[in-house]
Parts: C-alpha cells; sequence; structure tokens
C-alpha cells in the first residue's frame, strides 16, 4: 500500500490492493457527520496517526501518518515553499536576481534552435503551454512558499491548489503570480474549496492565453501526459509521462479535515512546487492539476519517485466554476457514518450502538430515503468494487450533488443494488 504525499498531503489507498492499508479515519471513520445546512462531510474525525511517514503543508508543524504497504511510503507536500528562509537553498530562493541564467541553445546536427516542432512532440506542447503557466509566491508572516497555477481565463482567473495559498487565506497574507514573461501581479483569493483542494485566484493583467480543459473522464492508461510547473522554485520545468492508473483514492489529511481527491496517478516528475501547475494531454490540454506525490524517503521532504497524482480535469471544471460564481464551492454526500475500525470485505455503516453524537444515518438524508441502516456493508459503487471508508468518500466526492449513484450492500450471502440521489454540502 503506498502513500501518497501531498504536494498537499496525506495518506492514500490505491484500491483493491492486499493487504489493505489501516483505515485514515479512526473509529468510528467518517463518511460524512452533519453539517451546518443539514449536509454531511468526510473526514470529520481526525485520521489515526499511521506508520512511516511525514505530513508537510506550509506553515505547519509535520503530522505522522502509518501505511502498511511492501514498501513505505512518506507523504509529502509539493509545496516549494517550506520555510524557504530555514532551509537557505539557493534552489528555493524568491529572490528573482538568483535564478539560474537561460540555458545557451546551439544548433545541432542537422537542425537550429528556430527549427518547426513536430506538434506531437513534448518540446510542441511545451512550447504551447508553457506561455499560460504560472508560478504563485505566498507570504504570511514567518512564513513563504511558491507553487504553480494557469490560466483559467482571459480575464484574469487562474487555477491552482488549496495548499499552495492556504498560508495566506483569510491571514492578511500576500499572493503574487509570476506570469510567463516574468512580470509579477498581485493576485486575489475568490475562492478556495480544502475539500478538493482547489482555489481560484484572480490577477489584472492583459494578454492572458488561457488554457482549455480537456476531458479527464476520456482518459486511458498508458496515455502520454506532461507536467508544467516550478518544482523547488524552477519556473517552467517541463517533464513527460504516461497516465500510470485512474481512479486513485487520495486523502489528505488536515488539522481541519481531509481533502479527497479520485486522482490521475503518472509517472511524469512531479516535485515539491509543482503544486497547482497543469497536468496536459498531447493536445495541450488540461486534464488535470497535480497536486500530491508519494515519496521512499522516510524523513524530511522529498522529490519523485514516478508516483504523481493530480486532481482529474472534470472535478477542476466543476469546482472553479462554482467558485467564481458564488466563491463556494459544493461537495455531494449520502448522509452516512462509515466504520474506520471496520475489518472485512467492503465498507460498513457504523451500527446503531458504536454512533455516539453523530448518527450513523442522517436524518432526511440520502441514504435514509434510499433505505440504507447501520451495519449495512457497502461492497461497490456503481459496480466498482470499495475496500474501505475513504475508497469509497473518494469515489462519492467525484460526482456532483443531485448524481444518482448505484451502492451494492451485502445483507449475509446477498448483494442488493440500491440507488441513492446525492445529497449537497459546503465545501470548507
Amino acid at each position: 500500500m503506498s502513500t501518497p504525499t501531498d504536494p498537499g498531503q496525506g495518506p492514500f489507498a490505491p484500491p483493491y490492493q492486499v493487504p489493505s492499508h489501516p483505515p485514515q479515519v479512526s473509529a468510528p471513520a467518517q463518511e460524512a457527520a452533519p453539517s451546518p445546512d443539514g449536509g454531511t462531510h468526510p473526514g470529520s474525525t481526525p485520521p489515526v496517526p499511521g506508520p512511516a511517514g511525514q505530513v508537510h503543508q506550509t506553515g505547519r508543524e509535520p503530522r505522522r501518518i502509518l501505511l502498511a504497504v511492501a514498501v513505505p511510503l512518506m507523504v509529502v507536500c509539493l509545496l516549494a515553499g517550506l520555510l524557504l528562509g530555514v532551509l537557505g537553498s539557493p534552489l528555493l530562493t524568491t529572490d528573482r536576481s538568483a535564478e539560474l541564467p537561460p540555458t545557451q541553445v546551439s544548433p545541432g546536427p542537422g537542425g537550429s534552435a528556430g527549427a518547426d516542432l513536430d506538434e506531437d512532440s513534448v518540446a510542441a506542447i511545451a512550447a504551447d503551454v508553457l506561455p499560460s503557466t504560472v508560478y504563485i509566491e505566498v507570504a504570511a508572516g514567518q512564513q513563504s512558499g511558491s507553487g504553480s497555477g494557469f490560466v483559467l481565463r482571459e480575464d484574469g482567473y487562474i487555477v491552482t491548489n488549496q495548499h499552495v495559498i492556504a498560508a495566506a487565506r483569510g491571514n492578511g497574507g500576500q499572493i503574487t503570480v509570476v506570469l510567463a514573461d516574468g512580470s509579477e501581479v498581485e493576485a486575489e483569493v475568490v475562492g478556495a474549496s480544502m475539500d478538493y483542494d482547489l482555489a481560484v485566484l484572480k490577477v489584472d493583467a492583459d494578454g492572458l492565453r488561457p488554457l482549455v480543459l480537456g476531458d479527464s473522464d476520456g482518459l486511458v492508461v498508458g496515455e502520454p501526459v506532461v507536467a508544467i510547473g516550478a518544482p523547488l522554485g524552477l519556473e517552467g520545468t517541463v517533464t513527460s509521462g504516461i497516465v500510470s492508473a485512474l481512479n486513485r483514492p487520495v486523502s489528505i489529511p488536515d488539522q481541519a479535515g481531509s481533502t479527497f481527491i479520485n486522482a490521475i496517478q503518472t509517472d511524469a516528475a512531479i516535485n515539491p512546487g509543482n503544486s497547482g501547475g497543469p497536468l496536459v494531454n498531447a493536445a495541450g490540454e488540461v486534464i488535470g492539476v497535480n497536486s500530491a506525490i508519494a515519496s521512499l524517503a522516510t524523513a524530511g521532504q522529498a522529490g519523485s519517485v514516478g508516483l504523481g497524482f493530480a486532481i482529474p480535469s472534470s472535478q477542476v471544471r466543476r469546482t472553479s466554476e462554482q467558485l467564481i460564481e458564488t466563491g463556494q464551492a459544493t461537495y455531494p454526500v449520502i448522509g452516512a457514518l462509515l466504520d474506520g475500525s471496520y475489518t472485512g470485505e467492503g465498507v460498513q455503516v457504523v451500527t446503531a450502538d458504536d454512533a455516539t453524537d453523530t448518527p450513523a444515518i442522517t436524518p432526511g438524508g440520502p441514504a435514509e430515503a434510499a433505505g440504507l441502516q447501520p451495519g449495512d456493508v457497502i461492497v461497490a459503487i456503481d459496480g466498482d468494487p470499495v475496500t474501505n471508508p475513504d475508497e469509497l468518500i473518494v469515489r462519492i466526492r467525484a460526482h456532483s450533488p443531485g448524481d444518482v449513484v448505484t451502492l451494492t450492500v451485502r445483507d449475509g450471502d446477498e448483494d442488493t443494488d440500491v440507488p441513492v440521489t446525492l445529497g449537497e454540502s459546503e465545501s470548507r
């Protein structure tokens, strides 16, 4: 079992692996706890510290997590701004005068530096996408950090990860966006969602060229992809790889709750500072936002080992549109409390005896309307097996409120398909 790291943070469990890792949430684990609007939200119970890894987040002390796997992996924050002054690395400096000089290119055998590029080559994709990729610097009190982002709309809207700008959000911090031409503009936060680890910024700048959001639902494993961003503060870095897997459940624990991502896995090199940058397909369309990495390191910050995770563009589209329109995002819920201590097949709704202050089934919620009962065991969603609470939550979060999902509920030796219309809760 692997533990991703977030260029964000947090434990993640690949689906259908044996042995499965211990659940991220304490027992009883929660798909949802009541929210002010009567909905439910996952992750209200803090995750249980787990094996062999550290979670790093800008401005926060590392938290320990534990995962049982063939090879222990550490959750690492991709945020390159890990207290830059403390690290003192020239690669992480925010002093623009300290950057490395541009590489000199000389004509090679059979060609020249200005030769036409094959439109399907990584070089052509990079040339098309780089002008729309931005570098983000964050300063809030004694904290400073950096990340990546990209232009969503020509009128100044920019997408990045929530954890990239978290230190400045609501703390009077300053967010500076460095455009591809080197100009720096101050940005304001339009809205952010911790639940989906996405944020939208707004800048006042002319001549912005937006990237196209592609169709992540049409991705296939093995498809070539390119990641662009500013790992370790090195702006305009381009790496390439393939889609290694789809629908990887990645959970990123935080003091205020957890982020759940139904992630695209890629072997394109992603490192701290790539957070918020685009993952694009061969057409130069954004099919994901780079958000998490896994590492073999046992302590401190670490780099890529070919296990990177991106938020699918389908989710980016829904959430960014909500943030731009209202400044607030929502997420779907079923209104059931999940048992993180359950070790059998599937995922169990807590029994009535185990439900403490929170009812096992939210009164008036989607699960109650569908006929789910305390103690029910859910073994699949839309025909796909689920093996732990995080996996079920992530699959639910990949939908929109109002969508109908089919939960397969096991009673003894009999499986029953139960349609559930997803409810809605406001994102943090």
